[in-house]
C-alpha cells in the first residue's frame, strides 16, 4: 500500500501498548499509530467524538477484547453495525485463547483473530507478521463516505 497507514490500537495494557509501538517504530513502512485504552474511547475515536473531533479514520483496527468500560467484543459488534466504520478491517490482538471468543469474533465479522504470545520476543514476530500481511500484501477497502 503506498501512502501512510493509519492504525488504531485498542489496548489497556501499557506494556502490551508499548511493545506494539516499539515494534511498529522498526518498520519501513509510513504509519501513524494512535491508542485508546478502552472501548469507549474507541468509539468516541471511530466517531469523532469529543477529543477526538479531528482524527482520522484509521485503515486498520488492532483491537484487544478484555477492556474495561465497554470491551472488545461490543466495540467490534458496534463497528461492524455502523455503516460508516464496518469496512474497516479489525484485527483481534487478545490474550483469551478460548474458543467461544475466537468464534464470536469471526461470527461479528472480525478480519483475524491473533493471540498474544508471552515473551518480548514471541510478541515482536506477532507485530511483525500482522505489519507484513497486512501493511504490505492486503489492499484496504475505500474510506466510506460520512455525513
Amino acid at each position: 500500500m503506498s501512502g501512510r497507514i493509519n492504525l488504531l490500537l485498542v489496548e489497556d495494557n501499557p506494556a502490551d501498548a508499548d511493545l506494539t509501538r516499539e515494534n511498529l517504530e522498526s518498520s519501513k513502512i509510513l504509519h501513524e499509530l494512535h491508542v485508546v485504552v478502552d472501548g469507549v474511547e474507541a468509539m468516541a475515536y471511530l466517531r469523532n467524538e469529543g477529543p477526538y473531533a479531528d482524527t482520522s479514520r484509521p485503515d486498520l483496527i488492532l483491537l484487544d477484547l478484555n477492556l474495561p468500560r465497554k470491551d472488545g467484543r461490543e466495540v467490534l459488534a458496534e463497528i461492524k453495525a455502523d455503516q460508516n466504520l464496518r469496512r474497516i478491517p479489525v484485527v483481534i490482538l487478545t490474550s483469551s485463547k478460548a474458543e467461544e471468543d475466537i468464534v464470536k469474533s469471526y461470527e461479528l465479522q472480525a478480519a483475524a483473530y491473533v493471540t498474544k504470545p508471552v515473551g518480548l520476543e514471541g510478541f515482536g514476530e506477532i507485530v511483525r507478521g500482522i505489519e507484513d500481511f497486512w501493511f504490505t500484501v492486503v489492499r484496504f477497502p475505500p474510506q466510506a463516505e460520512t455525513d
